[in-house]
This record gives C-alpha cells, structure tokens and sequence, in this order.
C-alpha cells in the first residue's frame, strides 16, 4: 500500500525564534525570564524542555514542583505570548495521577493552545528519567494550526524514536518543534545534529530544536528545512536564534523528494 503526499499550502509562513537559555532551580526567576527573553517580531517562540524548573542533580525528585496547565507558569506563558502577539512553547512539570512522579509536559500558549506529555523517557545513558516522573499516552499526537502551519510537538530523547516523528507527520505536521535538555558529554552534540537532521529528512518537513546551554546540556539549537539544510544554529551558550518557514520551501523539497508518497506499507 502507498501513502499520498499530504496536501500543503504553499503560501504559508512562520517566523520562529529558539530561545536557548539556561533555567534555574527557582521557578520565580524561571517565570520571570519569560519575558525578558521572549524576542519582538517571531510568530513562534521556542523555550527549551524544564524551562519552569530544571530537573537539577540526576535523580532529584522533581514533584514538588509541579504544577496544573493553567497554573503560575501557564497563566505568565500566555500573559506573554498575549503581549508579544506570538505562540510561546516551554517545558514544565504537570501534575498527574501519581503525586511523586508528574509529567514531563510542554505547553503551547498563544494563537493556539495545547499540551504535549512527554512519551519516551529518558531513561539512558546512565539516567532513569521514568524513576521521577510518569510517561506520557501513547498514539496521542499533538498537531496544531498556527498560521496555516500545521506544528507538531515531541520533546528531547523522543528525538531519538524516528515513529514518533513520522506519526505527527502523518497527522499533518509541516514543523517539528523540540524542546529539549539533551546532556552534555561523548558523542551528544553529533548526536543531537545527526538526529535534528534525519527527523527532517526523512519527513520532508521542517524541525526547530531549542535546547539548554552548556556546560551541562549541550546547546546547538536549530532551525532545519526540509532537505537537510541548516537554517540557523547556535552554539553552546545563552543564544536566540531565528528562521522562517515557508511552505513553499516544504513543497518544493517534496517534489525533489517524494519519499512521503513513495511509501509502501
């Protein structure tokens, strides 16, 4: 069986801004940073993952820190992206069923609303992310309008499941948008790149990836088109970057690589 091409709307556009700032153990101050780095101009404003609280020391319990989708951090989200007339997307911890181990959850406030629980855990590379916190639904993808582009959501190691991304794009995704905190150490920042990339590939779509700052995440933030190119990308430190996605870009990109609709399942 084949898989068509999904229809794209060729006269759409999207400036988009990652923001790769650093957050702090204080989720006043993390709030408050809200606005002081949201950049003027950018329809889509990219915060990294845990940007309410950082995760701190490996292992930390976390659920004292956790708060509802229309709590303190929600409400300033969209205080802000009201004032700037932008989405906004940042990391937070949601409470869930379970009081000691809350969701890993992303929050999309502005022109739309949604909510993304993080799915894949991070539980590698010596850490055991799934020992603090609680897994998001499987087969829920998050895919919203914002301006005639259809953005799907996914945050960090789900990075690394090449499924989940095609199953946002096979709901319609156009951009990618992954909020991360990818650690630093051997092998991670080609990693990082590597992945960014072939999510793009493969898809036919664009991916905008923020990330934390070093020394303990890896930064390297980025913009990627359709075919593989980088658009913008920042190094290690505090940095915003920006980029524009035009869907004219993305059907061009799939006429000289069919690979959606030459699928055989």
């Amino acid at each position: 069986m084949s898989s068509a091409t999904p229809d794209v709307r060729t006269d759409a556009r999207l400036s988009v801004a990652l923001v790769q700032h650093a957050s702090g153990l204080d989720p006043d101050a993390n709030r408050a940073l809200l606005g002081d780095l949201t950049p003027e101009g950018a329809d889509l404003v990219v915060f990294p993952e845990a940007f309410a609280r950082d995760f701190g020391d490996a292992g930390s319990d976390v659920s004292a820190y956790a708060e509802a989708p229309d709590g303190p951090f929600a409400t300033e989200l969209e205080r802000v992206a009201a004032g700037h007339r932008a989405t906004l997307v940042a990391g937070m911890f949601e409470s869930s069923e379970d009081p000691e181990r809350p969701y890993n959850t992303l929050l999309l406030r502005g022109a739309a609303h949604a909510s993304y629980r993080k799915v894949h855990l991070y539980d590698s590379f010596g850490y055991r992310e799934s020992d603090r916190l609680t897994a998001g639904p499987v087969g829920s993808p998050v895919v919203v309008d914002l301006g005639g582009v259809r953005v799907g959501l996914m945050t960090c190691y789900d990075l690394r499941f090449p499924e989940m991304a095609r199953l946002l794009v096979d709901q319609g995704a156009e951009l990618l948008v992954v909020p991360s905190a990818w650690v630093a150490g051997p092998r991670k920042v080609d990693h990082w790149r590597t992945l960014v990339r072939a999510r793009a590939i493969e898809n036919t779509v664009f991916v905008a990836a923020a990330g934390q700052p070093g020394p303990r995440y890896t930064g390297h933030s980025m913009v990627v088109d359709p075919l593989g190119d980088v658009l913008a990308e920042a190094g290690e430190g505090p940095e915003v970057v920006t980029a524009t996605v035009r869907l004219a870009d993305l059907a061009e990109a799939r006429k000289t690589n069919p690979s959606l609709a030459n699928r055989r399942l």
